[in-house]
């Protein structure tokens, strides 16, 4: 893996940029994959090839994944890493222990800072849109957090256009920091919320756009091509196993097979390298249990995507 083959984007109209491909830790550091040097020689590696985005959550097996991940992301110079996590899922049972309420906010950011060891963070999540809270309050305790230095940016994920534009209106007549990134769903088997909504508002709004599950959650590698082995996330996570278990959803990475093959790469590099060449995409967050994976996504680095090829996955995947 060779860093001076990594790419970097700005987060849409501001100065800060980002590794084309980022690492996350959905269900992985700190959950299912335990073993501390396995998890340091994987982030390890990632930096060392170039990526400086880091993506995290307190939700992510309750704080281990923060704790996790930052203690190997201490061991690099703070200033050349891009380190995100996020706010609103449940913590606990307690009744404000949820949610983007100015308690939970300000709350769950010390916390988050505790786990992970560091004293700010680049990019912190309003990780869904919570209806019960007024909007106006959540914007407010990001700003705050912003003027406190404790955040650089924050963002919004999985939230929709409508929303995206009511939180920049609202920013814009209170004179508060707006959110600069999204981070949407977005892979070949997931594509009409992000290019018919979440992507032209982004554009208009100026905002980064950091995908994630660009494999959808591993399908898209065609490890389920003979079946769901023991382990995997479809075996583990049964709403996955109920969207992507499907004979309609499997034969068509099948059929991807044939178009890697002619491009030289595997499903794994050309669904990724596929994702970054979309103009309005920062950074596609991927995730590794083992070194081999690691090494396989940065390959999609090298792989180019032709006007042909987008046709024919276009035509594959049309009605995703």
């Amino acid at each position: 893996m060779n860093a001076s083959k990594m790419l970097y984007r700005p987060l849409g109209r501001c100065g800060t940029k980002v590794s084309l491909f980022s690492l996350g830790g959905w269900t992985t550091y700190g959950e299912s994959v335990a073993d501390k040097q396995t998890i340091r020689d994987i982030i390890r590696s990632a930096f060392e090839a170039g990526v400086n985005y880091f993506d995290i959550s307190d939700v992510y097996n309750k704080g281990e994944t923060e704790k996790a991940m930052g203690e190997v992301l201490r061991e690099f110079p703070r200033h050349e890493l891009v380190i995100a996590s996020k706010v609103f899922f449940p913590m606990s049972d307690d009744v404000n222990d949820r949610g983007l309420s100015r308690k939970h906010i300000m709350e769950s950011i010390d916390k988050s800072l505790q786990r992970i060891g560091v004293d700010y963070l680049d990019l912190y999540f309003c990780h869904r849109w919570d209806d019960k809270t007024p909007l106006e309050e959540t914007a407010r305790a990001m700003d705050d957090l912003v003027h406190r230095g404790k955040i650089f940016y924050w963002g919004t994920s999985d939230w929709n256009g409508r929303q995206l534009q009511d939180v920049h209106a609202l920013c814009r007549e209170r004179n508060l920091y707006a959110p600069q990134v999204e981070q949407p769903r977005y892979s070949l088997l997931a594509r009409k919320p992000f290019e018919s909504d979440v992507a032209p508002a982004a554009a208009s709004l100026g905002m980064g756009l950091v995908t994630f599950s660009p494999l959808a959650y591993g399908v898209l590698t065609g490890k389920y091509d003979g079946g769901i082995p023991s382990g995997a996330r479809l075996d583990r996570i049964e709403w996955l196993r109920g969207r992507y278990n499907t004979d309609a959803c499997l034969q068509k990475v099948r059929d991807m097979k044939r178009i890697a093959r002619d491009v030289g790469c595997t499903r794994s590099q050309l669904a990724l390298a596929w994702i970054a060449s979309h103009p309005g995409v920062s950074s596609v967050i991927t995730g590794a249990t083992r070194l081999e994976q690691l090494r396989e996504n940065l390959g999609a680095l090298t792989v180019q995507i032709s006007d042909d090829v987008k046709r024919q996955l276009d035509v594959l995947f049309a009605n995703a």
